[in-house]
């Protein structure tokens, strides 16, 4: 998916525009210049923030959704994506993924987000927003509706894009006994396979998903990793790191 053109808040209507003009209100109100400066070289971010820490900015969450509730469906997506469109500083397009999660409008999560999530995670390419959306937005949606979901997985493990990717592997952490391990199989030796498998992003990621498998079933995630002598060191050690070592 192409990213999309910027939104211009002053082009949609209400109460989109209400939420997000309050968003950057809150956001500039208990905005700290020192901690923006931390947070930036931290995440090494070209985005700037406001320099506000995630509980203070989880309040202002609670307190802007319940003042600004949503009517129906494409209002809250509307909203979602113009909050991270328009974004400026990098807690705006926080706002936007606590907004996709938010509990009072779960009922309208369904395959018809997936394009607000594809866009979040190929505009955001960065960990800290890819991350939450693959396992908490993608990952749900799988479970919900793997007759959709699994095919397009399987396309983004070899997509161009390493972001995609990342999700495509990571997605099903914290599925537990729910785990489809066939398409785990699949979308770690599919991403291993591309040109850049070896990235940072993809070793670390297949290492979390196995890690995090392992609570599950630790002796398949044993066999999955004597089966693939491919994956790299990082992997590895992060697969087999809460398992405890085979003294046979």
């Amino acid at each position: 998916m192409d990213p999309k053109d910027t939104v211009d808040t002053r082009d949609v209507g209400e109460p989109v525009g209400a939420l997000v003009r309050a968003a950057r209100a809150g956001l500039a109100e208990l905005g700290d210049p020192e901690k923006a400066t931390e947070m930036r070289r931290y995440m090494k971010s070209e985005m700037p923030f406001r320099g506000v820490p995630k509980p203070e900015r989880a309040g202002l969450a609670r307190r802007l959704f319940a003042a600004h509730p949503l009517p129906d469906a494409g209002t809250w997506a509307a909203t979602i994506r113009t909050l991270w469109r328009t974004a400026e500083f990098r807690e705006e397009r926080y706002l936007a993924i606590d907004l996709s999660g938010h509990r009072a409008y779960a009922g309208w999560q369904g395959t018809g987000m997936l394009p607000v999530y594809e866009e979040m995670i190929v505009t955001g390419a960065w960990w800290d927003f890819v991350d939450e959306v693959a396992i908490r937005r993608v990952g749900p949606l799988l479970r919900a509706a793997p007759e959709t979901l699994t095919p397009m997985l399987r396309g983004w493990a070899v997509d161009e894009d390493l972001w995609r990717r990342r999700t495509a592997v990571i997605c099903q952490i914290g599925a537990k006994d729910k785990t489809d391990t066939e398409l785990l199989t699949d979308t770690i030796e599919s991403t291993v396979s591309t040109p850049d498998g070896l990235d940072f992003f993809i070793r670390k990621g297949i290492g979390w998903a196995l890690r995090d498998y392992s609570k599950t079933d630790p002796d398949w995630v044993r066999a999955f990793v004597t089966a693939h002598p491919a994956l790299s060191p990082l992997s590895v050690r992060e697969a087999l790191r809460r398992l405890p070592a085979r003294t046979d």
